[in-house]
């Protein structure tokens, strides 16, 4: 199959440091690639693939300090895509809602996952003039705002096995927290949980720079009037093991509708559990008492603290081996993408009644 993967351009593929969805951008486009597929990404200049990379910015937004508006280069990466869409079975997008009017022709040859949260006011009337895209949810959770759209599926991200290794035993047994430093986020949770339960927590984290007030007027405080507490900065996937892997649990205690959580399986990836808030998609990504524990409060997570060690981490690895691996997240989209109505298909599925539903989850 021919397919064309359409990156954000804010960071490379796959990023450096922070960078959630093109991290997943990169680890289905090799994994497509090592299943025999044919694959064209669209992506920052910087970008490392396997696949055939169509560079649409000399490196990376973020990191090109000459750049002030995103959205001139994202336009000029569309009008490539437009121009060469008709060489691709499938189009996969991961920009969000940008390309829907120049690609309406073709809709039906085109898959988008949206990555980001989808309760604010003003993504409702937009999905609502264009419902015939076919899209893609990244946990059943995440849809809940949406009025009525083309839903394909679910699918939940994955990554390669050997990414991360194993550990068997926690190391220095500390609390860890991973991702981005934002309200809601909740590193002020991790901190007093930490604090009430005697733990060390270590913060590898990037403050972006809407959240640098933040950072300087409530979380770079609090750290300085706890000295259990330990701020590394952004890591990268090289030095994600020995952090994630010498942790006794991953502290998640988010507060708002969290699409998915990329953290938590990179932590279970390494046999580290999960200690996690309530919200958005946790309970689809964590099962409580196999693979992390969920909890409700600030009191519940300090006793979490207490029983999470038991929990087996070779279960917490085994989890993560059968729920979340980019092999799982490839086959889920291919067979996605070979139910687009716009893709000819057909000698894939042969053998497929009508309205036979296929045996995936990833099928809604």
């Amino acid at each position: 199959m021919k397919i064309a993967q359409i990156a954000p351009l804010t960071e490379r593929v796959p990023p450096r440091l922070y960078g959630g969805s093109e991290r997943i951008v990169s680890y289905l486009t090799e994994e497509l690639v090592r299943q025999g597929h044919d694959v064209t990404l669209f992506a920052s200049g910087d970008s490392r693939s396997t696949a055939r990379l169509v560079p649409c910015s000399h490196v990376a937004l973020r990191l090109n300090p000459q750049v002030r508006n995103h959205v001139p280069y994202q336009v000029m990466m569309l009008e490539q895509v437009r121009q060469r869409a008709d060489e691709f079975d499938v189009l996969h997008f991961h920009i969000d809602l940008v390309h829907f009017p120049l690609v309406r022709d073709f809709a039906d040859r085109t898959l988008t996952t949206l990555h980001g949260r989808l309760d604010l006011p003003d993504l409702k009337p937009f999905y609502r003039a264009f419902p015939e895209f076919p899209l893609v949810s990244i946990s059943n959770d995440q849809r809940k705002p949406m009025p009525p759209v083309n839903w394909m599926g679910t699918v939940y991200h994955g990554l390669p096995k050997d990414l991360l290794p194993f550990s068997a035993e926690p190391g220095e047994g500390y609390l860890a927290f991973l991702g981005r430093i934002s309200p809601e986020k909740r590193p002020d949770r991790a901190i007093e949980i930490a604090a009430r339960s005697g733990m060390k927590l270590k913060i590898a984290a990037k403050v972006d720079k809407v959240d640098q007030d933040y950072w300087n007027e409530t979380i770079a405080p609090m750290i300085a009037r706890h000295p259990n507490v330990e701020y590394i900065g952004e890591i990268d996937d090289s030095q994600k093991g020995q952090f994630l892997g010498n942790a006794l649990a991953l502290v998640f205690p988010i507060d708002w509708p969290e699409p998915f959580g990329l953290a938590s399986i990179e932590a279970m990836a390494c046999g580290t559990p999960v200690i996690a808030f309530d919200c958005g998609s946790v309970p689809e990504v964590v099962d409580h008492g196999v693979s992390g524990l969920i909890v409700s409060s600030l009191d519940e997570a300090v006793a979490a603290v207490g029983h999470v060690g038991s929990l087996d981490r070779r279960l917490v690895r085994a989890t993560f081996e059968t729920r979340f691996s980019v092999e799982r997240m490839a086959r889920d989209y291919v067979a996605i993408y070979e139910r687009l109505t716009g893709t000819d298909t057909t000698n894939d599925l042969r053998g497929i009644a009508p309205g036979q539903k296929l045996d995936i989850h990833a099928v809604a």
